[in-house]
């Protein structure tokens, strides 16, 4: 089971947490710091997974990661989980980021972190995994945007409907004030 996706830049700033296990905020941000250290004092030439921190669940669990340019892509799982299954699942993660947004960068993160989050919601829901065809996640996700895009153009027509309503509402309001000051 996967316990934790954590991406962090090359200084620990995290840009994306996702923890499936309940866990304190404080505990959180140890777990996150934690993990840097281990991940990011390792040369590039040594295989890219490791023992879990102390936090994390120690010897039961492992830290599995693949470091591009700026970014740690690090999922913190049990003993159960295949790493080399878990590297493809990250190679897949970064994939479809890099599909989704031509070419992805620490920014697109930054910036769009509801749609990266959406991302990995069609990966990984609970812990566990859900799907690894990148065709189908970008699929998802691309239908998820067009119900969004529909949503924002319906509002703005009911939006314009509604502002031409009200302003024909005032108008009446006024005729009514104006018509009834005359009266009195």
């Amino acid at each position: 089971m996967i316990k934790a996706i954590l991406i962090f830049n090359n200084h620990g700033k995290p840009r994306l947490s996702k923890f499936y296990q309940p866990y304190s905020e404080d505990t959180q941000q140890q777990i996150i710091r934690e993990t840097f250290h281990l991940v990011s004092k390792r040369d590039e030439n040594v295989c890219n997974f490791l023992e879990g921190g102390l936090l994390i669940g120690g010897s039961d669990n492992k830290l599995i990661y693949r470091h591009y340019a700026t970014l740690y892509f690090v999922f913190c799982v049990d003993s159960s989980e295949s790493e080399l299954g878990i590297l493809d699942l990250i190679q897949v993660f970064v994939e479809t980021l890099d599909k989704c947004f031509e070419n992805v960068c620490e920014l697109d993160l930054i910036f769009h972190v509801d749609k990266v989050h959406n991302i990995l919601a069609e990966m990984v829901m609970g812990g566990m995994v859900l799907e690894t065809n990148m065709n189908e996640i970008v699929t998802q996700i691309d239908a998820q945007n067009k119900l969004e895009k529909s949503e924002v153009r319906m509002e703005s027509a009911l939006g314009n409907e509604g502002r031409k309503h009200d302003h024909e509402l005032c108008m009446m309001c006024s005729f009514h004030r104006l018509s009834f000051s005359i009266t009195l």
